[in-house]
This record gives C-alpha cells, structure tokens and sequence, in this order.
C-alpha cells in the first residue's frame, strides 16, 4: 500500500500505531514510513499524534488516509493537486461521488453522511457529499482549525471548522475497497451508533458554542 504513493509529491509518511496487533508497525518501517505510538485509542487521537509529529518541520499540506486498504494511496495526487494550484485549502476523497465496491460502505454510514452533510449545509452554507477520511488540508490551514476531536468526530470536526473559517473546500471522487479487517465503527450497530451520536454531536456543539451563526 505504501508503495503506490506518490513519492514525487509524498516527502514523508508518518503512520501512528495506536494499539494495533497485526504487525502493522513492522510493515510500515520496511517500506520506509516514521512509526509513532499513541497510547490513547481513537482516530482522532491518532491523527492529533502524526501532527505533532510533523509539527517541529511542517509540510506545505498533510494528506490523510486510512491504512486498511479501502483508500486507494495512487490517488493521492488528485486530492493534492488542487492545494498546489492554490484552488482549494481542504479536499475531501468522496467516496459517495466515486466508485464503491460492493459492501465498502455500510448503508449506515452513507445515512450517516448523508445526514451530517445536510446539517453542514443548512446551518454552515458548506456543501459536501461526505465525511470521508482521505483528504488532504494545506499546513497552515490546518493550525487554524486548532483540532481537538479525539475519536469518531474528527473528521466533521474538521469540515464544521473549515466552513467556520471560510476555507476554500473542494472534493474529488475517489474510489473506495472493502477494507481488510473488521471495522470497530461501521462495521458493528453499537459502533455505528456512538459514531453517529458523536458526529451529531461534535455539530450541535459547535452551534452552541458563543458567537456562532
């Protein structure tokens, strides 16, 4: 997986091993990536972990994918293309406008996108088809969402905060696998549920928040 990046526009690749067991570490440092541990589970976390990291030689822009095999890295280019031309500051993969193998995504997580992104739009203006996790932010834009989200909400964390800050959104199909393993979200009712109470709520919390629209 790690080879398909590519290593022309990819200066470096961090993956953050957060209590995995399936060798994932091992593999990654033969292929060349930085290995750090996160005690604390959760994507969120896992993602507040590879920043810090990047953190004391920033890059121009931080590309976000999931190391289970449904994102497809040789496309990394088209997420990453539209922040070297200046066109957007945040693209979204979206798996909802590109091609889904049969089984990639649950209806409850389409529901789950469908809904929150219909929450974006009504009370941000922001429109988007997805809450996908391959996307790719300039740096600087990044710092100013001051990200926080340990678990399941960082990701709508993210577009609620871009659409807050005006920044230039843009999203390009992409096409989604069957991911290998079990997924502890989507892949189970109880997974489901508390991602989806946490996304609504990671909204309906920022709207609350002092001074919001």
């Amino acid at each position: 997986m790690l080879d398909t990046l590519p290593r022309g526009l990819v200066r470096r690749v961090v993956v953050v091993d957060n209590g995995s067991r399936d060798g994932t570490a091992a593999a990654a440092r033969a292929h060349g990536a930085i290995v750090v541990e996160e005690a604390r589970r959760g994507y969120g976390s896992a993602c507040l972990r590879g920043l810090s990291t990047l953190r004391s030689a920033p890059p121009d822009a931080v590309l976000f994918l999931d190391a289970d095999g449904s994102d497809d890295p040789s496309e990394a280019a088209a997420l990453l293309e539209p922040l070297a031309t200046g066109r957007a500051d945040l693209v979204i993969g979206s798996r909802t406008l590109g091609e889904r193998e049969p089984g990639a995504l649950t209806p409850q997580a389409r529901f789950g996108n469908w809904l929150a992104t219909g929450l974006i739009h009504r009370f941000y203006g922001a429109r988007w088809t997805d809450l996908g996790p391959f996307r790719a932010v300039r740096w600087d834009a990044l710092e100013r969402l001051c990200m926080r989200d340990p678990d399941f909400g960082w990701t709508v964390e993210m577009q609620v905060k871009a659409a807050r800050a005006g920044l230039r959104g843009l999203e390009v199909p992409v096409r989604y696998r069957r991911r290998i393993g079990r997924s502890k979200i989507s892949g189970t009712v109880s997974g489901s549920f508390r991602a989806g109470v946490k996304i609504l709520g990671t909204i309906g919390a920022d709207l609350l928040r002092p001074g919001a629209r």
